[in-house]
C-alpha cells in the first residue's frame, strides 16, 4: 500500500468517529429525555476530544506529510491529490486547537443546547445567559488559537466558510442592503395581501404527508433518510447513505413546516449525492456552509415558492386538507406564500426581508465578540436592531434573541453563510437554466430530474474536493456575486407587486 492509501484508511476511521458524535447530537436534539442532558454532554465531549486527538496527532501529521510527497507526482485534479490537499489544510488548522479545549467546548455547547430548549420554551433569557457567556468565552479563545487576517471575526467565519474574510461578507452585504430596503419601502406602499387562510387549521399528519410527497418528487431518498421532529429544524448526515432531516409542525401555520422541510431536504439531497468515490475520505461532505445553504435556499425559494411548482402541486395540497383551501385560488396562494412583510422569526421570513435578519445577527455577533455589547444586554440590543431594520419589536425573548439555536451550539460565525447561500442559489440556478433550458419546463410539469441531475453533475458529487470559491467558479464560471440575486429579487417581486 502507498502512504496515500494509509492516509485514506486513517481518514475513514476518523470519519466514522465523527459520525458517531453526530449520532449522539442528533439523538439529543430529537428523542433524548430531558434528564439525559448532562450525561450526554459528557459522552459527546469525550468522543469529540478523542476524534480530534486522532485527527491532530503527530503520527497523523507524519502520514499527511508523506502523502503530500507522494501526491506531488499526481495530476492536480485527481481524487487522491485533492484528498491529500484538503487533509493537509484540515490538519494544519485543527491542530491549533488543544485537545482539552475541544473537550471543554464540546461539553459546553451540548449543555447550552439543552438549556436553550428549556429557556426558549419559557422565554427566559436569564436562564440561558450563563451558557451564552460561556460559549462567547469559547469563541474568543477560538479566535486566539486560530488567529486571523484582518478582524477577530475572521477566525469564526473561517470555521464555516474557509478562506472568506469578514470584509468580503461586508462588501456583499453592502451591495444587497440598499436594494432590499428600497424593495421593502416600495412594497409597503402597495395594498397588503390577506394571508389569513395560510393560518387556518392544518392537520399535522396531512402536512407531513404532503411534504413527504413533495421532497420525494424532488429526489430525497427515504431509503437513506428520514424525517423527525425537533425544536429547531436541521439536517444531519452520517455519510451519504444516512442523511436525516427534522422539522417543526404548527397546525396554524402551513408555510412554516412545509418550506422548512423543503429547506432541509435541499441540504440532505446534497449529502446523499456526494460521490461514492470519496466516501469516508474527509472530503465527503458539503464544501462550505454557504454552498450548503445555497442548496436549501434554492429548493425552498426558487422551486418551493415558485408558481411553476404550485401549478402542479396545489391540487394535491388542497386534497390533503378537504374543505380548508377550497376557497383559495392558486394565484392567491402563490401570492400569499411570497408576501413581503417584516416578521419576527428568521426561518419564517420572506425572501426580501430574510437578509435583514442575517445582517442583524452578523452585526450583533461582532459586537458581542468585541465586548461592545454585554451578554445581559443582548435582548435589548436585538430588539433595537429588529426595530431599526424591520420596524417591529419582539414581544418576548422566545421570538427574539432566543429564536435561533446557533449561539447555543457554538455556531457564532455561521449566520452570514445563510445570505451567501441566498446569493449563490440564484447564481447556480441561473447557470443551470442557461445550460439546461428544459429545467423550467420540467418543473412546470412536476418533474425535477433535470435540475437534480444538473446539480449532481456540477456540484453535489464533488463534495469538499475544492475550496468554496473554486467550487463556485467550477459550477458557474465566475466567483460568487450578488448581481444575479439582486436581479432575481427585483424581477420576481416587481412582477408580484406591480412595481
Amino acid at each position: 500500500m502507498s502512504i496515500i492509501d494509509d492516509l485514506k484508511t486513517e481518514l475513514a476511521s476518523i470519519s466514522n468517529l465523527a459520525h458517531a458524535v453526530e449520532v449522539l447530537c442528533w439523538d439529543r436534539d430529537t428523542y433524548m429525555p430531558e434528564g439525559g442532558a448532562r450525561q450526554r454532554a459528557s459522552a459527546i465531549s469525550e468522543l469529540a476530544a478523542f476524534t480530534h486527538a486522532r485527527a491532530t496527532s503527530d503520527a497523523f501529521g507524519t502520514l499527511v506529510a508523506g502523502a503530500q510527497r507522494e501526491a506531488d507526482s499526481l495530476a492536480e485534479d485527481s481524487v487522491d491529490f485533492l484528498i491529500v490537499r484538503m487533509s493537509a489544510y484540515d490538519y494544519e488548522r485543527l491542530k491549533k486547537l488543544p485537545n482539552a479545549f475541544v473537550a471543554e467546548s464540546s461539553e459546553a455547547h451540548s449543555l447550552a443546547q439543552s438549556a436553550w430548549v428549556d429557556a426558549k420554551g419559557k422565554s427566559d433569557f436569564a436562564a440561558f445567559a450563563p451558557h451564552l457567556e460561556k460559549n462567547l468565552q469559547i469563541s474568543r479563545r477560538t479566535v486566539e488559537y486560530y488567529g486571523y487576517v484582518d478582524q477577530p471575526y475572521d477566525a469564526l467565519l473561517g470555521q464555516f466558510e474557509p478562506k472568506m474574510l469578514t470584509k468580503d461578507v461586508q462588501k456583499l452585504f453592502d451591495q444587497v442592503r440598499p436594494v432590499v430596503v428600497d424593495l421593502v419601502r416600495k412594497i409597503s406602499q402597495r395594498p397588503p395581501v390577506d394571508r389569513s387562510p395560510l393560518f387556518r387549521n392544518f392537520d399535522e399528519g396531512a402536512q407531513e404527508r404532503f411534504a413527504v410527497e413533495a421532497i420525494t418528487r424532488f429526489g430525497y431518498d427515504f431509503r437513506r433518510g428520514r424525517i423527525d421532529r425537533t425544536v429547531h429544524p436541521f439536517e444531519v448526515s452520517f455519510g451519504r447513505d444516512d442523511c436525516r432531516i427534522t422539522t417543526k409542525y404548527n397546525v396554524n401555520d402551513l408555510p412554516s413546516a412545509l418550506l422548512g422541510t423543503i429547506h432541509e431536504c435541499g441540504h440532505a439531497m446534497y449529502e446523499q449525492n456526494i460521490g461514492e468515490d470519496i466516501r469516508n475520505t474527509g472530503i465527503d461532505n458539503g464544501c462550505s456552509n454557504s454552498v450548503h445553504e445555497s442548496q436549501s435556499r434554492l429548493w425552498e425559494n426558487l422551486v418551493g415558492r415558485s408558481e411553476s411548482f404550485w401549478r402542479r402541486m396545489y391540487p394535491s395540497l388542497q386534497a390533503q386538507f378537504p374543505g380548508v383551501l377550497d376557497d383559495v385560488s392558486l394565484d392567491w396562494f402563490v401570492r400569499a406564500i411570497n408576501t413581503v412583510q417584516p416578521s419576527l422569526i428568521r426561518i419564517e421570513s420572506d425572501e426580501v426581508t430574510y437578509n435583514l435578519h442575517i445582517i442583524l445577527r452578523f452585526e450583533l455577533e461582532q459586537d458581542l465578540l468585541m465586548d461592545r455589547i454585554n451578554v445581559k444586554d443582548a435582548p435589548e440590543a436585538w430588539n433595537a436592531k429588529m426595530q431599526e431594520y424591520l420596524g417591529i419589536t419582539p414581544p418576548s425573548d422566545a421570538e427574539g434573541v432566543l429564536q435561533d439555536v446557533h449561539w447555543a451550539m457554538g455556531g457564532m460565525g455561521y449566520f452570514p453563510t445563510y445570505s451567501l447561500g441566498n446569493f449563490l442559489s440564484v447564481q447556480l440556478y441561473d447557470t443551470a437554466l442557461e445550460q439546461e433550458p428544459a429545467i423550467g419546463r420540467d418543473i412546470a410539469q412536476g418533474e425535477y430530474g433535470s435540475l437534480f441531475n444538473w446539480l449532481e453533475r456540477n456540484l453535489w458529487r464533488y463534495g469538499r474536493r475544492y475550496f468554496p470559491q473554486e467550487t463556485i467558479v467550477r459550477a458557474t464560471g465566475r466567483p460568487l456575486e450578488t448581481g444575479p440575486y439582486i436581479a432575481y429579487l427585483q424581477r420576481k417581486f416587481g412582477a408580484l407587486y406591480g412595481l
